[in-house]
């Protein structure tokens, strides 16, 4: 044990402000990343067709997972793919609201477009 840790010890003594800034331990502990399972495209895709809209989801989805592919391998970056099938997970968990809300008949002639709030937010 140091001596200067040592004399605080023994004398009680409260470690300024600045000490406990420079301590070489992080004061929490880092976000981890959103990542995927190695199979979920694979799993992705599988309930992709089971649902009714695969005619169009399909290929979209085939379209965005190829060009996120090559960024990453253009970049060597993954962000590009977990995000492709974090926002596909997020449109098959959602299209069952979705359709609850198209059958209810609620008017949503004054809705906001998404793709408008994501270009507000940037």
């Amino acid at each position: 044990m140091p001596a200067s840790t040592a004399t605080r010890r023994a004398y009680r003594e409260v470690t300024t402000r600045r000490e406990d800034q420079m301590s070489a331990q992080p004061d929490h502990a880092p976000v981890t990343p959103y990542a995927p399972a190695p199979g979920a495209p694979a799993e992705l895709l599988v309930q992709l067709r089971a649902d009714p809209r695969a005619d169009t989801w399909v290929p979209a989805f085939e379209r965005e997972w190829a060009a996120a592919l090559e960024e990453s391998r253009r970049t060597y970056s993954l962000g590009g793919l977990y995000a492709v099938v974090q926002e596909w997970q997020g449109r098959l968990a959602s299209a069952p609201a979705v359709d609850a809300f198209v059958a209810s008949g609620y008017d949503d002639s004054d809705f906001i477009d998404m793709a408008e709030l994501r270009g507000r937010r940037r």
